[in-house]
C-alpha cells in the first residue's frame, strides 16, 4: 500500500523486451540513497502502477512488466529518460499523509488543460465514462501517483489545483493537454459504488 506521496523522482534507464511475448523488463534510476533499505521483491510505485522489484543496485532497480499492465497505463509510452513519480510501500507507524493509495492504476485519463491560476497550476482532465462516476468534489484521486483533491466535476471532466511544491517534486507540473495520465480512483468510492450497485440488482430482483 502506498499513500500518493511522492518521495523522489526517477528516470527510465532501460527498456527491453521479456521473452518472446509483449512483456518488458525495465531498468529505472533513482536518487542516490533513495532505495536504502529495498529489497529484492519490495513493491514500488512508479507513477501510480505498483511494481515489483526484480533486480536491485545501490541506485538503479529492474521490475517486469506484464502485457495486461502495458495496455492499461501509460508504461507503454515511457521511453528512455521519461521521468517518474516514485514512491516506496507504506510501512506500519508511517505517516498516511495522503490516502490509501493501492498502486493499481484503474485507467487512464487525458489532460484538457493546464493553466496558471492564483500561484498554482489548475488542471483538468478528462475520464472514461467507467471512471468518472467514482470520482466526486472533495474527494480524493490518485494521478500519476501523486494523492490529489478533487476541486469540482462536471460529467466525464474533473479539475485539481497543484500547489507549487507539488508542480515541482513530482512530474505534474510538466503535463500539457494531450497528455495520458494514470488514474486510480479512491478505493472508498469503490467499495461505496459497489454495494449501491448490489441495493440496486437486490431491489430490482425483489421486484
Amino acid at each position: 500500500m502506498f499513500t500518493g506521496i511522492i518521495t523522489a523522482q526517477g528516470e527510465v534507464a532501460e527498456i527491453a523486451p521479456l521473452g518472446a511475448g509483449q512483456d518488458m523488463r525495465l531498468v529505472l534510476a533513482t536518487p542516490q540513497g533513495w532505495l536504502a533499505g529495498a529489497e529484492i521483491g519490495a513493491s514500488i510505485a512508479c507513477s501510480g502502477c505498483c511494481l515489483t522489484v526484480v533486480a536491485l543496485e545501490e541506485s538503479r532497480f529492474a521490475v517486469e512488466v506484464s502485457a495486461e499492465t502495458l495496455s492499461k497505463t501509460t508504461l507503454a509510452r515511457w521511453r528512455p529518460g521519461t521521468v517518474l513519480n516514485l514512491e516506496r510501500a507504506l510501512k506500519m507507524g508511517d505517516e498516511m499523509g495522503g490516502h490509501v493509495v493501492s498502486g493499481h492504476v484503474d485507467g487512464l485519463g487525458e489532460v484538457l488543460s493546464v493553466a496558471p491560476e492564483n500561484g498554482s497550476l489548475r488542471i483538468q482532465v478528462r475520464l472514461p465514462p467507467e471512471l468518472a462516476r467514482f470520482v466526486a468534489p472533495k474527494g480524493s484521486v490518485t494521478m500519476e501517483g501523486v494523492s490529489l483533491t478533487v476541486n469540482e466535476v462536471q460529467g466525464l471532466i474533473f479539475g485539481v489545483n497543484l500547489i507549487p511544491h507539488t508542480a515541482e517534486v513530482t512530474t505534474l507540473g510538466r503535463l500539457a493537454a494531450g497528455d495520458a495520465v494514470n488514474i486510480e480512483i479512491d478505493m472508498l468510492a469503490r467499495y461505496v459504488a459497489r454495494l449501491r450497485d448490489f441495493d440496486v440488482q437486490r431491489e430490482e430482483t425483489k421486484a
